[in-house]
């Protein structure tokens, strides 16, 4: 898109007659400056530029505006002068839009339509525009509902699935609060870390990406899937990551994790891990080796269906969205080569998108 012309200079000049003086159109275009309506401005700058000389075509394509504005722009100034100018919008009333308008309809989107006694599950624009005027507001067209919606920064979103706790509130906010208290308060010598489990799968998670106009990003996918497990553990103190591979989603996979775990931290007298209830976190296996290990490692479990309360849940978030979503690997081992390049470089920068080259990659492999 070309840039709008900012003053008289940048727009064409003509040689047909010109029938405004230099003075007079100066004047007038410092009169429009001061008005603040880009609307007034924009029309005292087509009467200028069709004043000394140019075709009612060439500014309205300089303006980007249609011809008969120019026109009628022209038209307005030679029967009232500038004060005709003016927009006319100005003594239209209130807007309807106003700060009763979007408080009242951020209330309406805090709840579903159903809520409100529509047999509808979500919105759209021409229902809002009847509920708010079901609630003795201004009824709005569907265009200023979309205006009115914008000006809150509200957007189709896609809904969150979750699982609710069977806790009562007051169990699961008071369990939460403990394992708060101990990342903080806890020992010094005595490490948190928050372990969970994430899926590699060959098959690319679809996401969105920018893309020009008319396009579409196009992923290909391998046809027969295969995955790849991993068990980490973060250190909520220091941010450091520690993380196994293995082919199931076993107990041996978690048993490996308590084994690189025991060797990472081997001054630390006690161990406390931050998991959910997951089978192979208490199998036979699993209390197996955690009585060789003695009274290492301490196992905090968090409420069921509660994965807001383990922090590195948002560490897999980032691997998604770095490294499986849409990507185009074909093997599985290119994959995971570009899976512990984003762990180890997110490990060492303590950073969620760390920056990597193809050399960061080769290094890793």
């Amino acid at each position: 898109m070309r840039r709008r012309p900012e003053s008289e200079k940048a727009l064409p000049q003509g040689k047909g007659r010109q029938w405004l003086k230099r003075k007079r159109r100066q004047a007038l275009l410092r009169w429009a400056a001061r008005s603040g309506c880009p609307l007034t401005y924009r029309r005292c700058l087509a009467v200028a530029a069709v004043g000394r000389g140019a075709s009612c075509h060439a500014v309205a394509r300089a303006l980007e505006c249609a011809t008969s504005t120019v026109v009628g722009a022209v038209r307005r100034y030679r029967e009232g002068g500038r004060q005709a100018l003016r927009d006319r919008r100005e003594s239209n009333g209130r807007p309807k839009v106003d700060s009763t308008f979007r408080e009242r309809l951020a209330r309406v989107l805090a709840g579903t339509p159903e809520d409100w006694g529509w047999c509808r599950p979500t919105w759209t624009r021409e229902l809002l525009c009847q509920e708010m005027a079901r609630r003795g507001l201004v009824r709005v067209s569907v265009a200023t509902m979309g205006r009115a919606l914008a000006s809150l920064g509200a957007r189709l979103k896609a809904a969150k699935p979750i699982v609710e706790c069977p806790w009562p509130g007051w169990k699961r906010r008071r369990r939460l609060h403990e394992l708060r208290c101990l990342a903080v308060h806890g020992p010094d010598k005595e490490p948190v870390l928050h372990v969970d489990e994430v899926d590699i799968h060959l098959n690319p998670k679809v996401g969105r990406d920018w893309c020009l106009p008319g396009h579409r990003r196009v992923v290909v996918t391998p046809g027969n899937n295969q995955k790849r497990y991993l068990a980490g553990a973060l250190n909520v103190r220091t941010g450091k990551l520690t993380w196994v591979e293995g082919r199931s989603k076993a107990s041996a996979l978690f048993i490996q994790l308590l084994w690189r775990l025991a060797s990472a931290y081997r001054r630390a007298r006690r161990i406390h891990l931050v998991l959910d209830n997951a089978a192979v976190h208490s199998s036979r296996k699993t209390r197996k080796v955690l009585a060789q290990l003695g009274e290492r490692f301490v196992l905090h479990f968090l409420p069921p269906y509660c994965p807001q309360g383990n922090r590195i849940e948002r560490v897999w978030l980032d691997l998604h969205a770095n490294v499986t979503r849409n990507h185009r690997c074909r093997t599985m081992a290119r994959l995971m080569a570009r899976v512990h390049a984003y762990l180890a470089a997110r490990s060492a920068q303590c950073f969620a998108s760390p920056f990597l080259r193809r050399t960061d990659l080769r290094r890793t492999a």
